[in-house]
C-alpha cells in the first residue's frame, strides 16, 4: 500500500467519500482549471478558510485523487489524472449497471401489466360474464 491510496478493497469507499462532497469537487475543478494550486491559493476562490481547505486536500489526499509536492513553506498540490479517471470509470461501470438494471425492471413491470390486461380482456369475454348471452344459452338449452 503506498502513501495516500487505501487497500483495494474500501478504494472506491474512499474515493467516492471524498468526490461525495460538493466542496471537495470545487477543490478538484479548481486545482484541474489552474494547473494546481495550494491551500491558501485554493481557500482565496472558495467559501472556506485555509485550514478548512487543507483538510479537505488532506481527505483527497488520502483517496488517491491528489498528490502534494513541497513548495517553499507550502504544499502545492496536483489532480492525480490516473485515480481521477478512476473514478470516472467507476462512474460509468456503475451508471450501466443501473441501466441494466432499471431495464430489467422495466421489462418485468410490461410483461405484468400485459399479464394484467389479458387478464381483464378474458375476464371480459368470459360467457359468465356477459348477461344477454348466458340467458339465450340457457333458452337455448332449455328448448333441446
Amino acid at each position: 500500500m503506498t502513501h495516500g491510496q487505501a487497500s483495494t478493497g474500501d478504494v472506491d469507499d474512499a474515493l467516492w467519500s471524498a468526490i461525495g462532497d460538493p466542496t471537495r469537487r470545487r477543490i478538484v475543478d479548481l486545482l484541474l482549471a489552474g494547473d494546481g494550486g495550494t491551500a491558501t491559493s485554493l481557500s482565496e476562490q472558495l467559501p472556506v478558510s485555509r485550514q478548512g481547505v487543507a483538510k479537505h486536500l488532506g481527505v483527497l489526499d488520502r483517496a488517491g485523487l491528489v498528490h502534494a509536492t513541497s513548495a517553499g513553506r507550502e504544499r502545492r498540490y496536483d489532480v492525480n489524472r490516473a485515480q481521477l479517471a478512476k473514478a470516472a470509470a467507476q462512474l460509468e461501470s456503475v451508471g450501466a449497471a443501473w441501466d441494466a438494471r432499471l431495464h430489467r425492471i422495466k421489462g418485468i413491470a410490461e410483461a405484468l401489466q400485459q399479464a394484467r390486461n389479458r387478464s381483464k380482456t378474458e375476464h371480459q369475454r368470459s360467457p359468465q360474464n356477459r348477461p344477454e348471452q348466458n340467458r339465450s344459452e340457457h333458452k337455448d338449452q332449455g328448448s333441446t
